[in-house]
C-alpha cells in the first residue's frame, strides 16, 4: 500500500519538487498539501502541472484531519515547532526539512515524539551532505582539531545554517575538538573566532554570490583535510532522501537527527 503523505510548504522551492515526486510515485500518495498562498486551488495545477484532485489548504490542522501517515515539512523556522506539535497531537510522524532549530528545540522534539509514540527525522536531506557528515565523523575519531565554515546568500537570516550547526554538534558528541588558545589568551575580539557549537568554532559567511555550502576543516601539524558540501541551486536534491526518511521513521519512536543516521545506522 502507498504511504499517505501530507506536505507542508507544498508550493515552495523544495515542496513543489516533493509534491511532483509524490504525485508521480506508486509508493506514496498525496492526501493533503499545505500552502501559504493559493489555498483552495488544486495543488497539481498550483505548481504548474495537471490537476490531481488534492485541494491545497493553509490550515495544517485540517490537513492532518485527512489522516496522513507522515508530515513532510519544508516551511519556515517561525512555524515549524507549531506544526510539529500539531502533528504529534494527531500521532503523525514528521520529516523536518525546515532549518533554524536549536539543540534545545531538538531535545524538546525528541521528548514530544516519544510521548506521542511516533518518529521524527531532521537534517539536510541531501545524499551527499549525509555522506559529508558520515565521513566527518570518521575523521573526528582520528583528528582532534577541526572548525566549520558555512556559506550562504546575503539574505539568509539563520546563522549558522542548520547543516553547519548539526555537523558541529554531531562531531562534538563524538569528542570535543582541541582548541590551542583559550578565549582569555586571544588578543582582539573573541567574536573573530566564530561561535561555539559542540565545542567547535563555526563561522558563517553571508555574501551576494555565495551558494549554500558547508565545509569542515581538520588540521594536524603539516597537513589538512577539508570535507565540503556544495548545493547547486537544484532543490530536487532533497526529494529522494526526504521520502526515504518518511518511510523509515514509520518504525521509529523519537527523533533521528541527521540523514546519515538513517543511511548508515550501525556503520
Amino acid at each position: 500500500m502507498p504511504l499517505d503523505v501530507c506536505i507542508a510548504g507544498a508550493a515552495g522551492a523544495v515542496g513543489r519538487r516533493l509534491t511532483e515526486a509524490v504525485l508521480s510515485s506508486d509508493a506514496f500518495r498525496l492526501v493533503a498539501a499545505v500552502v501559504r498562498r493559493g489555498a483552495g486551488s488544486d495543488i497539481g495545477a498550483l505548481i504548474g502541472g495537471a490537476a490531481c484532485g488534492v485541494i491545497a489548504t493553509d490550515d495544517l490542522e485540517a490537513a492532518l484531519g485527512r489522516r496522513p501517515q507522515v508530515l513532510i515539512d519544508y516551511t519556515h523556522p517561525s512555524s515549524i515547532l507549531r506544526h510539529i506539535d500539531l502533528a504529534f497531537a494527531a500521532r503523525v510522524p514528521v520529516v523536518i526539512g525546515t532549518t533554524g532549530l536549536t539543540d534545545a528545540d531538538f531535545e524538546r522534539i525528541d521528548a514530544a515524539a516519544r510521548r506521542a509514540g511516533v518518529g521524527a527525522a531532521t537534517g539536510n536531506f541531501s545524499i551527499t551532505a549525509a555522506l559529508m557528515q558520515h565521513l566527518a565523523k570518521i575523521a573526528a575519531h582520528h583528528v582532534p582539531h577541526w572548525e566549520v565554515v558555512e556559506y550562504a546568500k546575503a539574505e539568509k537570516p539563520d546563522v549558522p545554517s542548520g547543516t553547519a550547526r548539526e555537523l558541529a554538534e554531531m562531531l562534538g558528541k563524538l569528542r570535543r575538538p582541541h582548541i590551542h588558545l583559550a578565549d582569555d589568551q586571544l588578543i582582539g575580539p573573541r567574536a573573530a573566532r566564530g561561535a561555539e557549537f559542540g565545542g567547535a568554532r563555526v563561522h558563517s559567511i553571508r555574501l551576494p554570490g555565495c551558494g549554500n555550502a558547508v565545509e569542515v576543516i581538520f588540521g594536524l601539524k603539516g597537513e589538512r583535510l577539508i570535507l565540503r558540501h556544495d548545493e547547486q541551486q537544484d532543490q530536487s536534491i532533497f526529494v529522494q532522501a526526504s521520502l526515504l526518511a518518511a518511510e523509515r521513521i514509520q518504525s521509529v519512536k523519537g527523533l533521528v537527527r541527521g540523514l546519515d543516521a538513517l543511511l548508515f545506522a550501525g556503520a
